[in-house]
């Protein structure tokens, strides 16, 4: 349902709307000037600015390349110095981490600029979600809805930290969110417009990061159920309804992939030999362990046509078989690389603003006292369920936002790769959209009424309570946005950091989770600045991130790690590495004696860089 407003009414959300985005901005710019190139960062533009400059994907093949393109199209116009002649470039395979850190600082670059120039694209990428957000909640529920969801988005911590760097998240969450707008609309209108605009947006999101693929399914369904529950025929019509419909997502998906991915593959394969193709095919994917998934990529390879969809299915495995085994991680005082179930149910509850969950239980509340309100009012609505499909066809793009959100969650939930909030961001924008319009449907029910009885007149009294309980949940709604946008500010400029209430914020954050929860390598040039300020002349170093240390600190940098035993003098370890090796060995992780830092167990840092970086002082 399109909400109409007047002229005025309209411009003034407009610029409302252009306000929120111009705060998201500035927050985004000015809290990513002195962030470092963090851990994912370095081979993302070394990789986007070889495709672009030689269309040659041997980079980095593990992920999409639409984002990575976006960061590396304004180093184009930089006279820059790539380094394709030497081995890691000719002869290794996927040497994407050397090739970084060669582009960026020994190849007579600027790495600042680099950076500063290449996190320009995802930010506006982040900017774009935004609008989006603002557009289809506007579209469905109205003014105050599209301002309240869009002011979630942009004071989200969450957000503003992933949406400054060269990696996938946000990029991926917008590609969904996007693709999942025009599905729906296409559902509802079935218009060439809008079979064209579904089939792109959904293409691109494929383009953005491997985790999309879950639209496939999800489209799927989504139509299916629209086409069955979308009439009142008899079963059979239903069915044939549904099947209509899902046809029509397979087309559009098919659309998708023909006309959007296999051209932006083909380009990016163009200079890329087949031969070299096929051998860093074989290598990548040898141990992979289904064969009738990774012989067929293997085989079409080095096939002219059939070659850039093979490039994507290899790229896909390689992420799918990465999920599978885990990574190293700290959580909750363990380490292990197998993954805990309750590992993102935790990390979301500690790092989204605790006014968020309060939002979030006020919402579920208003839901069901809302669905129950008007399920009485039908009396002849025989069951629930019944209830529940009157409910979907008049919500459909509530149904296609929760739907996502459930799908998104239990897939993740059993994912071993347990290294931040990053990885459920996507849903996020539904949950923004979904608790601003629950909460503002329960702000205006007037069915509990404040008790004036003893008013002269019983019906006045009655029109003064309900008005006086609106105005006390618009009150109540505004302390909580109030809240959860200046908990967020008060983090600037270390977004990334950012924990809630419930552990202390971000100085605590280090003791339940880290990686890129907490620490992703953005403060390396926070803790230059410090040693410069206190005339350090050496400094022991153990770093997690993408950046350089031997760049920025010269001949004040010595690389040191626990093995090497006790150092003397200053000493800064990133709080990754830190926790990772004081934390307690998860049933089946070995982890070696001289690895743990036993020498710093009973120190103090003297101060915390960024909250990501200790500094101690060891005599």
């Amino acid at each position: 349902m399109i909400h109409n407003l007047n002229m005025f009414e309209r411009k003034f959300t407009n610029i409302l709307a252009c306000a929120l985005l111009g705060i998201m901005l500035i927050l985004a710019v000015a809290s990513m000037w002195n962030d470092s190139v963090i851990m994912d960062e370095s081979p993302h533009i070394a990789a986007g600015y070889s495709y672009l400059k030689y269309k040659d994907m041997r980079l980095n093949p593990e992920h999409p390349p639409l984002i990575k393109d976006i960061a590396a199209l304004p180093l184009q116009f930089m006279d820059l110095k790539f380094p394709n002649d030497g081995k890691a470039w000719k002869e290794n395979i996927n040497d994407q981490w050397v090739l970084g850190s060669q582009f960026l600082y020994e190849s007579g670059n600027n790495p600042d600029k680099i950076i500063f120039w290449g996190r320009i694209g995802p930010i506006l990428i982040m900017l774009l979600l935004g609008f989006y957000i603002f557009k289809w909640t506007l579209e469905e529920f109205g003014d105050k809805t599209a301002l309240m969801a869009l002011t979630l988005y942009v004071f989200s911590p969450t957000i503003l930290a992933h949406g400054r760097f060269v990696t996938t998240d946000i990029g991926a969450t917008a590609g969904i969110f996007i693709s999942i707008y025009y599905f729906v609309k296409f559902l509802r209108n079935k218009t060439p417009k809008f079979f064209i605009l579904a089939s792109l947006a959904f293409g691109f999101a494929i383009l953005a990061k491997f985790s999309t693929f879950l639209l496939i399914p999800f489209l799927g369904l989504l139509a299916l159920l629209y086409g069955y529950i979308q009439t009142d025929a008899p079963f059979k019509e239903k069915i044939w309804r549904s099947f209509k419909h899902g046809v029509m997502s397979v087309s559009i998906i098919s659309a998708g992939f023909i006309f959007v991915v296999w051209p932006i593959y083909q380009w990016h394969t163009w200079n890329y030999p087949a031969e070299r193709q096929k051998a860093d095919t074989i290598f990548n994917l040898g141990s992979f362990g289904n064969r009738l998934f990774a012989d067929p990529i293997i085989w079409m390879s080095d096939k002219p046509i059939l070659r850039p969809f093979a490039q994507y299915g290899h790229g896909f495995l390689m992420v799918t078989q990465r999920a599978t085994g885990g990574n190293t991680t700290y959580y909750l005082g363990e380490v292990s690389s197998a993954g805990w179930k309750s590992y993102f149910l935790i990390v979301y509850l500690i790092k989204e603003p605790l006014a968020k969950h309060i939002m979030i239980l006020i919402a579920i509340y208003g839901f069901i006292k809302l669905f129950i309100a008007n399920t009485k009012r039908r009396h002849e609505e025989p069951s629930m369920f019944t209830a529940l499909i009157h409910w979907a066809k008049n919500n459909y793009h509530e149904v296609a936002m929760l739907g996502f959100i459930i799908l998104y969650w239990l897939v993740t939930l059993r994912s071993n790769l347990n290294i931040g909030v990053r990885h459920i961001i996507p849903t996020f924008p539904f949950v923004y959209v979904l608790i601003s319009a629950e909460i503002n449907k329960w702000a205006i029910l007037k069915n509990e009424i404040i008790d004036l009885s003893k008013f002269p007149f019983k019906a006045i009294g009655n029109v003064i309570g309900s008005y006086l309980k609106i105005f006390s949940r618009y009150a109540l709604i505004a302390i909580l946005l109030f809240w959860y946008a200046i908990a967020t500010i008060f983090t600037f400029p270390y977004f990334l950091a950012y924990f809630n209430e419930l552990i202390g914020g971000p100085k605590n954050g280090y003791r339940y989770v880290v990686d890129s929860n907490l620490d992703w390598g953005q403060d390396l040039k926070r803790l230059t600045q410090y040693v410069e300020k206190n005339k350090i002349n050496k400094i022991g170093v153990e770093y997690f991130g993408g950046g350089s240390p031997r760049y920025y600190l010269g001949e004040k940098y010595d690389q040191w790690q626990s093995s090497k035993g006790p150092y003397h003098g200053y000493f800064a370890i990133s709080a990754t590495l830190l926790q990772n090796a004081h934390g307690k060995p998860a049933p089946g992780f070995i982890m070696k004696p001289e690895d743990t830092y036993s020498w710093l167990k009973d120190k103090k840092p003297i101060t915390t860089i960024g909250h990501s970086i200790f500094v101690y002082r060891l005599d």
